[in-house]
Parts: structure tokens; sequence; C-alpha cells
């Protein structure tokens, strides 16, 4: 049973940085619990506001719906009494209704709603379908904003009318004309967090159209660099920002950027620099090439004492 009723999620996730733990698998690409459970252990050990099981960085894309329910069971058994858990809703209404029911019965404290299927969507279908999930959950619920699930600020308005378990609004497209409305037509009733990949470059920026927090992929394999990131962020101290773009997070987008996908594979890619590997990435992902690897682990390695690859690997 979560333990905080959606308003008190909604105000734990608005003002501490976000992130989304991999799925670890083994060699088989079966799922690997007991290396799961210890890459919870770790980063629910750092001030984190909030982990999200099973998103994208999660390759929740790649799971079944029993192995989703046994990842976010498993999240919630080894950190849930220390920070919130929340889970997907993913795929067309009935199965994002599942998913929201598996979510409740292991103590989820919330459901991020993904984007359906690959079909075009207007704004009537994305109201009923995301309104059909929020009806079924006494869970707190955050639409994705991306892809084939662009909601107006309209259809934001109307669902935060009809559903008091509607929490959040987050960001994968970056219009900044959009944001806009959407902040100017829901305010404080919602909080808003950016989930554009690698975050951090438009953290920023962002933050001045209201969007207070942010999920960091990053996260999952250097969290001392991305809770310091976030401080800067919230304290807009462009200098310390801008200074860590170029030290850090630039760089590691041109590793990112060199083959579809990697914007997953290459956090598993950290991990594994760091001496936390967490397996491979499924089909139709791949892993890091061993050059590739190679540039992100001396990236990593430059970092200043305490965010290092053998300070992380000792932590």
């Amino acid at each position: 049973m979560a333990h905080r009723t959606p308003r008190e999620l909604a105000d734990q996730l608005k003002d501490g940085l976000l992130s989304f733990p991999v799925t670890a698998f083994d060699a088989d690409l079966l799922f690997d619990e007991h290396t799961y459970r210890q890459h919870l252990a770790w980063q629910a050990s750092y001030p984190v506001a909030g982990l999200f099981a099973a998103g994208g960085t999660g390759e929740g894309f790649s799971l079944t719906p029993e192995e989703t329910a046994t990842v976010v069971a498993a999240a919630v058994d080894e950190v849930g009494d220390t920070v919130p858990v929340l889970a997907p809703a993913a795929g067309n209404t009935a199965q994002a209704i599942r998913n929201a029911t598996d979510a409740a019965a292991a103590g989820a404290e919330g459901l991020l709603l993904l984007p359906p299927y690959l079909t075009e969507a207007d704004q009537d279908g994305l109201l009923a379908h995301a309104s059909a999930v929020c009806a079924a959950t006494d869970l707190g619920v955050i639409v994705y904003n991306r892809a084939n699930a662009v909601y107006s600020a309209q259809t934001v308005a109307a669902l935060a009318e009809r559903h008091e378990n509607f929490i959040g609004f987050k960001d994968g497209i970056g219009d900044i004309e959009h944001l806009t409305k959407v902040y100017a037509a829901n305010g404080d009733r919602l909080f808003y967090l950016g989930g554009l990949p690698t975050a951090e470059t438009f953290a920023l920026p962002l933050l001045q159209l209201g969007m207070s927090t942010y999920s960091s992929a990053m996260y999952n394999f250097v969290p001392e660099f991305a809770l310091a990131f976030y401080r800067d962020v919230r304290a807009q101290d462009r200098a310390a920002v801008t200074e860590k773009l170029n030290r850090f997070v630039l760089p590691y987008l041109e590793i990112r950027d060199r083959a579809k996908g990697y914007g997953v594979s290459i956090i598993k890619g950290g991990l594994k620099a760091v001496g936390r590997d967490a397996g491979g990435v499924r089909p139709p992902l791949q892993d890091l090439t061993e050059t590739d690897l190679a540039d992100l682990t001396a990236l990593i390695e430059a970092l200043p004492a305490g965010t290092s690859a053998d300070a992380l690997q000792r932590a």
C-alpha cells in the first residue's frame, strides 16, 4: 500500500532530483533481481526524491506485463520504505490499467503514464485514455508528454479537473510555447518535470518555465555529480551549470549520439565503467562498442574526487 497520498507524493517529487533505474539483466537478458536490488539500494542511499521503476531507462518497453510487475514489486520491497517508487503504465488502455493495478498491489507510490502505442491520437482520444487510467487507480498519475501522446493545455486541464489523483506533467518534447500554455492553464495544480533525453542539458532554461525538477538518467552511475548539477540548477548558478556541461555533460552527449538507442545503452555502459555492471540491453537496442565504452570510462574517471569511477566503486 502506498505511504503517501497523491498530493503528498507530488510535494515530495517536485523539489528533488528524480531518476529511472536501469533494469538489470543476466547473460541471457533475463531479469537479474539480485543485481537490480543491489543497484536500487545504492541509488536510494543518496538523497534522490523518487525512483521510477521499469521506465524508459529501465527498458520498460522491452518488458512483458508480468516482468514489469516483478520489477516494480522488487523495487518497492527493496527501497520503498526509503524513497518513493513509481511504476509505468504503458501500451493500450487495458494494458495500462493492468500495469496500474499491479503497481498498486505491489505498493508503488505513483504511476508514469507513457505514450500508448503506434498510432496517431487526437486530444479526445488522449483524454479518454488518460482518464480511464486515472479512474482505475488511487495512485498519483503523471502523464508523459512525448511521441504520439502530446497533451494540449486544455486536455491537461480537463484531466486535472476530473481526477484529483492526476498530479504531474512530464515533458519529453521541449516545445517552449506549448509548455508555457500548459503551465499558464494549470499553474500549481500540477508539478512539472523535464523528461527530454539527458535532461541536464535543458534543466536551467526549463526551470524558468515552471519545471522545478527533472529525471536524470546519469544519476544511475554518477549520482554525486547528478545531485550537484541539480543543486546548481535550483540555485540558478549559471556559471556552475555551464562548467559542468562543458566538463562532462556535453562530451557525454557526443558519445550518446554516436548510435541510435544509445540513450539507454550509455547508462548501462556507465554502470559497467564504475564497476556496477547491470548487464547488457535487450534488442533492438545495442550495447556500446568497446571504443565508446572506453571513451565513456575515461570521461567518468576525469571527474573530480568523489564522482570518479574509482570513488563510486568504493562507495
